[in-house]
């Protein structure tokens, strides 16, 4: 109600018509299994050319441990001064995933062998070798869609108990306990933050305005994978309107 007041005031004063959508949910990718993809880069087209190759073997790890990228690399397959290359295209390229581009997180990165030419390696092709394994090597690892879990705790008349559970149940969440304070019982409860968007409303109308909630993040986790389907379609389609 009151975005909508504001819009309409930004219509009338201004003149401004402004599109709104539900917030984006910060999805995370990451891999469930151990993969390894050769990434090569070679490009000859007069004067010098470019030429970049490098081996990825890629490990999950467990959540929340981010990123680690290990340099296994012996007898210089890879010249010392072109694996912070690998590194930085590695660190570039994690935060748009292949799966959906949304950032891949947990999970390591180990660079054991590779190739190079005396006069066409550089930098650059080297990093571009990387994001060719890197796709690959993510998409062989089985990559899953994450998504954030939110504390909830909701605050009701008791006579309304039944009705704030089981609108938790339909919305993918988990009751974690109750405790009573007072006529009031307050719901403390689990669900994806992607659930959660016009909760307010939700819970506004369910008591008669009575009840009011709070929430916090708590973790990431798997997201189901019928709804993880959709979100990744649906964002493939976002890209494709984009471009």
């Amino acid at each position: 109600m009151h975005i909508d007041i504001v819009l309409a005031k930004m219509k009338e004063r201004y003149g401004v018509d402004l599109d709104t959508k539900t917030p984006q949910v910060p999805y995370r990718e990451t891999i469930r299994k151990m993969a390894e993809a050769q990434g090569k880069h070679k490009k000859q087209s007069g004067g010098h050319g470019q030429y970049g190759d490098v081996y990825i073997r890629y490990r999950p790890l467990e959540r929340g441990a981010g990123f680690e990228f290990i340099d296994s690399v012996v007898g210089g397959a890879v010249p010392r001064n072109f694996i912070p290359a690998v590194e930085k295209g590695l660190r570039e390229y994690m935060t748009a995933g292949p799966l959906a581009g949304f950032p891949v997180v947990d999970f390591s990165a180990e660079l054991y062998y590779g190739s190079y030419h005396d006069v066409d390696s550089s930098e650059m092709s080297f990093k571009l070798a990387t994001r060719l394994s890197f796709r690959k090597g993510i998409m062989d690892a089985n990559p899953v869609l994450l998504e954030p879990v939110m504390d909830v705790e909701v605050t009701v008349p008791e006579r309304f108990m039944g009705d704030v559970m089981g609108d938790f149940n339909s919305r993918r969440g988990r009751i974690m306990g109750m405790e009573g304070h007072g006529k009031l019982q307050v719901v403390k409860a689990q669900c994806p933050l992607a659930e959660m968007f016009r909760y307010a409303i939700i819970l506004r109308s369910m008591t008669s305005g009575e009840g009011s909630f709070s929430m916090e993040y708590s973790h990431y986790e798997e997201v189901p994978g019928d709804i993880a389907k959709k979100v990744i379609a649906a964002h493939k389609k976002e890209d494709e309107d984009e471009e």
